[in-house]
């Protein structure tokens, strides 16, 4: 079971790096969402609740950045500590972005977040210390972190004008959905670095998985500031 546990996650990890499609690395939103968007009226908890989830689930610059928070943390606690910074990060930002009416720019919000993913596969290799001879404050820069994704969320939410009407409840509901999306691709995530933890190919592996991080984090970001030039 370990062994087809880290084959699977390696083909996650492989197509989420590769980038098989500009919906990908727009993280963007498909078209039933769209049209749901842009004709809502009123409150609606459920649908709400069900977009924030399917937007975690899907969103693979979220998903690379929650891989390498984890990747080298070995208790529950320290797991609970990082993903509640990273939770309250993005969650501040989310409601306070939409709800203030903050305008940011969807491309250069996206190419921090896909910066997130290059620091945290630096930091993974060591790259601080060997580099600077220094280590920045790994909880305090996933908070960080995390306020930027949390703009990431609020900006493509920001893009269908959602009317006043129930906006409070809907984006609560959104909100609790990338919690519940968050959670269960953790679950995933958690299941297939422990099993593969456990293997003497972890080791002698992880430096090629945080390189491909970096990689994925890079990618990410060359497509957003070429989007942030050309438009």
């Amino acid at each position: 079971m370990p062994a087809n546990l880290l084959k699977f996650s390696l083909v996650i990890i492989s197509l989420c790096l590769m980038g098989l499609s500009i919906d990908v690395f727009a993280h963007g939103v498909d078209n039933n969402t769209r049209v749901f968007l842009q004709q809502n009226t009123g409150v609606q908890f459920v649908p709400f609740l069900y977009i924030g989830a399917k937007h975690m689930v899907t969103g693979y610059d979220h998903l690379l950045f929650l891989v390498g928070v984890i990747f080298f943390l070995y208790k529950s606690r320290d797991v609970l500590l990082y993903v509640t910074m990273f939770t309250i990060g993005h969650s501040t930002t989310l409601l306070l972005g939409v709800l203030s009416d903050i305008q940011v720019n969807a491309y250069l919000i996206d190419a921090i977040i896909g910066l997130s993913v290059v620091y945290k596969g630096f930091d993974n290799l060591g790259g601080f210390k060997r580099c600077f001879n220094w280590q920045p404050n790994t909880q305090w820069a996933v908070l960080i972190f995390g306020l930027f994704h949390g703009f990431g969320l609020a900006t493509k939410l920001q893009e269908f004008q959602l009317p006043e009407d129930g906006l409070i409840i809907n984006l609560v509901a959104f909100n609790l959905g990338v919690e519940i999306g968050q959670f269960a691709a953790l679950v995933f995530i958690l299941i297939a670095i422990n099993a593969w933890r456990k293997l003497p190919s972890f080791q002698k592996f992880s430096t090629l998985t945080n390189t491909l991080l970096m990689s994925g984090g890079l990618m990410l970001m060359s497509y957003q500031l070429a989007g942030f030039v050309i438009n």
